[in-house]
């Protein structure tokens, strides 16, 4: 194992990108632009006015210079078209295009790069637009249009405040102390030592896992064997399990293709737990005590098998600590058809596997590398 501290997939530090027209100068730039100049409150934490919503297919300048879904424009030419000033230096952050490598700007270019517009609401976005289309018209060899944008992982605060917000109905005040709740706990957690003894029982036996053979549209699968959580629970504390539930899901999020809507599943495997009689649902407590306030609306479906239609019919009784949104999320079921839809796995290979358990063991990810040798 390379390293003993795991730390946060996401940072509020953001990675800058160029794209170049030179090759290309009346090329399009092969991406549907969000227009972020609409006044709205979920646009108070972006740095700029239009960021990328969505790539077109084929061979485009945008795919050619790496551009992503979410990367925000906050320059053109060297001229800063930022909603505000940058909160690093360029010489802090790393550069994804190869050509930015070793450019220093003076003093006079940073200033002009970091420069704010101050045009009413509903200006800005046209402002920038009109840029982009004087440049390209000039048609000016000595000066192509470049586009300068950031990026920001899943948790910055870029990506994430739309998610706090929405955790909190639209409640500005209520979702800026949910962030702010959050980071405290960010700062206090990360980095997780991986050399815990009770963290690595838990990774080593492989009760919990990540799992990702979902189909495109479906977000990968934290995988929770229950019945070996319950073998360690005599000697482990339940804060070693959260801790694994954690590790994976920082990992899963982190791969999200758009980062402003990162989603994980949960699968609860049951198999071999009475849950009438041996079932302990105060790791579960734990776990959704971490999970709800620190990744809010990243949740595609919990899934609960195998539990009886009985006990099923019940479930709301013995999962009422969970809110009422997040129980709408919940698949408690008997049916392995059921698990397979809702975690886009092929039933027929599940099957041929031996069962769900089997299943897991065989397509499980990343678990090696954070096991102590």
């Amino acid at each position: 194992m390379a390293s003993n501290q795991f730390e946060s997939t996401s940072t509020e530090k953001p990675s800058l990108l160029e794209i170049s027209f030179a090759k290309d100068p009346s090329g399009s730039m092969g991406a549907q632009l969000n227009n972020l100049d609409k006044g709205t409150t979920a646009e108070m934490f972006i740095p700029g006015y239009a960021s990328v919503g969505r790539l077109v297919d084929g061979e485009t300048v945008a795919r050619s210079c790496g551009v992503s879904v979410a990367d925000c424009i906050v320059a053109i030419n060297g001229e800063g078209l930022r909603r505000f000033p940058p909160d690093f230096d360029d010489n802090e952050l790393d550069k994804l295009t190869k050509e930015m490598e070793g450019v220093t700007l003076d003093d006079d270019a940073k200033k002009l790069k970091g420069r704010v517009l101050t045009n009413k609401t509903g200006e800005n976005y046209p402002a920038l637009l009109n840029k982009i289309k004087e440049i390209k018209k000039a048609a000016d060899p000595a000066n192509p249009l470049v586009i300068a944008l950031e990026r920001y992982g899943w948790d910055a605060r870029v990506n994430s405040w739309g998610r706090f917000l929405a955790a909190r109905d639209g409640n500005v005040p209520d979702a800026m102390q949910m962030i702010q709740d959050h980071e405290s706990w960010k700062e206090n957690t990360f980095p997780i030592d991986l050399s815990s003894v009770g963290l690595q029982d838990i990774l080593k036996l492989k009760a919990v896992s990540e799992v990702d053979v979902a189909k495109e549209d479906l977000p990968p699968t934290v995988y929770v064997n229950y019945a070996k959580l319950q073998t360690l629970e005599a000697d482990h504390s339940p804060d070693d399990v959260v801790k694994a539930f954690v590790i994976f899901t920082e990992i899963m999020l982190a791969t999200a293709r758009d980062p402003r809507h990162p989603k994980a599943s949960q699968l609860i495997d049951l198999s071999g737990v009475s849950i009438t009689s041996g079932f302990r649902v105060d790791i579960l407590k734990k776990i959704y005590a971490t999970f709800e306030p620190n990744y809010p609306e990243t949740l595609s479906r919990m899934v609960m098998y195998p539990v009886s239609k009985v006990v099923a019919s019940t479930s709301s009784m013995l999962l009422s600590f969970v809110n009422e949104s997040t129980q709408k999320k919940f698949v408690i079921t008997d049916s392995l058809e059921k698990v397979c839809e809702e975690l886009g796995w092929e039933q027929k290979e599940v099957e041929a596997c031996g069962g769900v358990t089997e299943f897991v063991a065989k397509h499980e990810k990343a678990g090696d590398s954070l096991i102590s040798s």
